[in-house]
């Protein structure tokens, strides 16, 4: 696959998947980055191995109908007026007519894409323009997909965005009710906020985290038997219809709960109240200059400090980024005075040896 995912055009790569359509394993990855760079010619095949390539002139087609086929038997979106920020990627031509045919009112926003707007000023990861349109257009809710659809954040009629975390409380407590969910409990990151873990707690149903990425939380789904999982960033997985996070297909069963309880989308997808985050991030002349400041002496003694500071009432993650030369910080606690001045703290103390 080529996307620049939920980033701007200047980064389009190349996403790799396995025939069994999961993402290829870290290991993998790290085998053919190896093969790359020593020299490929010497692992490739004959040219009369390589396969054959064939045209699929009915994709979106297929896809139109399979994805209308995860709405809830029965249901339509007859009376509801939904904004849709398609991110001017992938999904900017079939997910507005899923939801026209499904019975909706659509206020189409980011569908004309030019190779060069993909996610700019819009999608997932920027939701703000949408938030905007769904009060403008007294919209019942609005649905921002990222440039390749893998990931949704939604928005109330009040202009609220609604995060991943939101919609995993939410899509466990149905699938849960309804006995569709396996394992006991979602799968998360690190980063899903403490709130959505008291919320399933309070159900009896269980929070199993992993570190960042939807690859991993896709592994853990897979070797410990759940079908629920994702990200606060809008990565939701539904093990049971896709192998990996499908935006669209993922607000559609927020919105077959949404006209099942016939309430408003403030009423109804809100399920938790998140605790006070702060997430900052400092950065570095280089990714090594990070790690090596992770593991001076001074800085460990600081992390230890303040997560002695949250305590029992909240939560501290430190992580350098893969991909960036950056640390990031992020407290959690039911005082957001004392989460602020917590991150603010550590970020402090960081920056004091970015260089």
């Amino acid at each position: 696959m080529i996307s620049a995912s939920h980033n701007p055009f200047e980064d389009n790569g190349i996403k790799l998947f396995g025939p069994d359509g999961f993402k290829l394993s870290d290991e993998t990855e790290m085998g053919i980055e190896a093969l790359v760079g020593d020299g490929i010619e010497s692992a490739l095949v004959p040219s009369k191995r390589l396969g054959r390539v064939r045209r699929l002139d009915d994709a979106s087609g297929r896809y139109l109908e399979y994805v209308k086929s995860t709405f809830p038997s029965g249901r339509r979106l007859d009376g509801l007026k939904i904004v849709l920020d398609c991110a001017n990627g992938a999904a900017y031509k079939v997910a507005p007519t899923v939801l026209w045919e499904l019975g909706a009112e659509v206020v189409p926003m980011a569908v004309n894409p030019d190779g060069t707007n993909i996610n700019a000023k819009c999608g997932a990861t920027q939701p703000q323009a949408l938030c905007e349109a769904v009060v403008t257009h007294g919209a019942d809710i609005g649905i921002a997909l990222d440039g390749d659809a893998d990931r949704v954040v939604l928005c109330d009629e009040q202009g609220r965005e609604i995060d991943g975390d939101q919609v995993l409380g939410l899509i466990g407590r149905t699938w849960a009710d309804s006995g569709l969910l396996a394992g006991g409990g979602v799968v998360a990151t690190v980063m899903s906020n403490l709130g959505l873990e008291r919320y399933l707690e309070k159900r009896d149903l269980h929070l199993r985290r992993t570190q960042v990425g939807d690859r991993y939380v896709v592994e853990t789904m897979r070797d410990q038997g759940y079908n629920l999982g994702g990200e606060q960033s809008g990565h939701v997985v539904l093990g049971n219809l896709s192998t990996t996070g499908d935006g669209l297909a993922a607000a559609l069963q927020v919105l077959g709960t949404l006209v099942e309880e016939g309430g408003l989308a403030s009423e109804v997808l809100h399920v938790f109240d998140p605790l006070p985050q702060v997430l900052k991030n400092v950065r570095f002349a280089s990714r090594e200059r990070a790690k090596a400041v992770m593991a001076e002496g001074f800085v460990t003694d600081a992390i230890s400090a303040a997560e002695a500071r949250l305590h029992d009432t909240g939560r501290l993650l430190i992580r350098s980024s893969g991909t960036e030369p950056v640390i990031r910080v992020m407290a959690e606690g039911a005082d957001s005075a004392e989460v602020q001045a917590v991150v603010d703290g550590l970020c402090a103390t960081l920056q004091a040896r970015a260089n």
